[in-house]
């Protein structure tokens, strides 16, 4: 029968949880209690000693590593309801959860670095298809939605060449805030954005994921590589395919590679069962 927890364990608990969920880790395991014995450590005098901290002699206890090892395993259930989406099956609800507990986020410093609001996504909740960017730029940071500048604009437009409406799919960034002037996103900002980007996607439940240009590529990844070596093949990604093609903002810069970004297109659109139509993007 399950041991019912002491509520300060479960509190201190909760709250270790909790933090490493922000920082993008939901996966515990549980570890073996210690096998010291206790006596050993008081005929030393170890936890008697008063130069050792009090919280020292706390991971010292054999006892208390037992109490915190146990409870992981029998109280899974409780521990994974931290999520506040856990068990929510409508990715409408479970998307309003993510942004409510998102909040006025002031989790790293682009908080107090001018940005007017946090661009948390938009689109179908039930998409298949799902685009990730960088970073909100000034019209999205004005607007509270991603891509709706000039690159929101292109983007459109090789979503309706697609086939599809923006509506059809979901649309969100690496971070939701604007990094100052327009820069390129610091990795430790990405490492804590990202893991509500991830909460989106596991509720969201794409079938396919397209990463638009190499930040967006390389976060979610972890792989530093060249755009040459994420386009033309797919990624196995949290459940779901994860593609890479150029970023419309880049396509603004160099036309050129409008073609290739549709062959990019295509290979998606063909992942999904979709027609391919003759025309690409303008």
């Amino acid at each position: 029968m399950a041991s019912v927890l002491d509520p300060e364990i479960r509190r201190a608990l909760a709250e270790r949880v909790r933090y490493y969920n922000e920082l993008g880790i939901y996966d515990f395991y549980r570890r073996e209690p210690a096998q010291a014995n206790l006596d050993t450590f008081q005929d030393a005098g170890i936890l008697e000693n008063p130069a050792i901290q009090p919280e020292q002699r706390d991971l010292m206890n054999p006892r208390s590593k037992a109490a915190i090892a146990v409870p992981v395993e029998e109280n899974t259930v409780e521990l994974a309801n931290l999520k506040s989406e856990s068990g929510v099956t409508d990715p409408v609800q479970a998307l309003r959860l993510i942004r409510e507990d998102l909040g006025d986020c002031t989790r790293c410093r682009l908080s107090k670095q001018g940005r007017k609001q946090i661009v948390f996504g938009v689109g179908n909740p039930k998409a298949e298809l799902m685009f990730i960017g960088e970073a909100p730029g000034a019209d999205e940071d004005q607007q509270g939605e991603p891509f709706v500048g000039r690159a929101g604009q292109l983007l459109n437009n090789m979503i309706k060449a697609m086939g599809l409406r923006r509506e059809d799919v979901y649309i969100a960034n690496i971070i939701k805030c604007r990094p100052p002037g327009n820069r390129t996103p610091e990795r430790d900002e990405c490492e804590t954005c990202s893991p509500f980007l991830m909460r989106q996607i596991a509720a969201i439940k794409p079938k396919a994921i397209v990463a638009l240009g190499a930040v967006a590529a390389k976060t979610l990844l972890a792989i530093n590589a060249p755009m040459s070596e994420f386009r033309g093949r797919w990624f196995d990604f949290r459940g779901t395919k994860l593609a890479v093609t150029y970023h419309p903002a880049f396509l603004l810069r160099d036309p050129r590679q409008k073609k290739e970004t549709w062959k990019d297109l295509q290979m998606v659109m063909k992942k999904l069962g979709m027609a391919i139509p003759a025309k690409g993007v303008e």
